[in-house]
């Protein structure tokens, strides 16, 4: 075991961790869930089964990773960042079987407390302001600030 897990976190069975990433307090990683090498979770984050976190990404405290998501290398998920994973949610209504995938890639940053609509990508290098809502495809090293972005 060549990362860290601090003792408040919780790592269910079957999940792959790489090597020289850092888990720290109260976070829950899913079964199922992928997180490539040299990653950093901060404080209360979660990372649903299916996700999947490639290498040097940084998720910073009270990030939400749900079902659906991929984040490639070197991607920066600002404090308090919010991801969804259903268009039209309800809450007597199962929509299990419409998740949307939201592909964040290589090299993008998503500021503090900005929200990503399921179903788009943030495509390389792209910068999502502080409290951005992104509610369609983002281009390369694109930069996206309001609402909606």
């Amino acid at each position: 075991m060549n990362f860290y897990v601090h003792p408040t976190a919780i790592v269910d069975e079957n999940c792959q961790i790489g090597d020289g990433t850092k888990i720290w307090h109260f976070c829950h990683i899913m079964s199922g869930a992928v997180i490539g090498n040299n990653c950093n979770l901060g404080q209360n984050v979660v990372v649903s089964p299916k996700v999947i976190l490639g290498n040097n990404v940084r998720v910073q405290n009270n990030v939400s990773i749900y079902e659906g998501v991929i984040c490639e290398d070197d991607v920066f998920l600002g404090p308090s960042m919010v991801l969804t994973n259903v268009i039209n949610p309800r809450s007597a209504v199962s929509r299990k079987h419409e998740y949307k995938t939201t592909l964040i890639k290589k090299g993008a940053s998503i500021g503090a407390n900005a929200t990503i609509v399921c179903g788009n990508t943030i495509n390389e290098y792209a910068f999502i302001g502080a409290g951005a809502v992104v509610i369609k495809d983002v281009p390369a090293y694109a930069l996206i600030v309001g609402n909606p972005g």
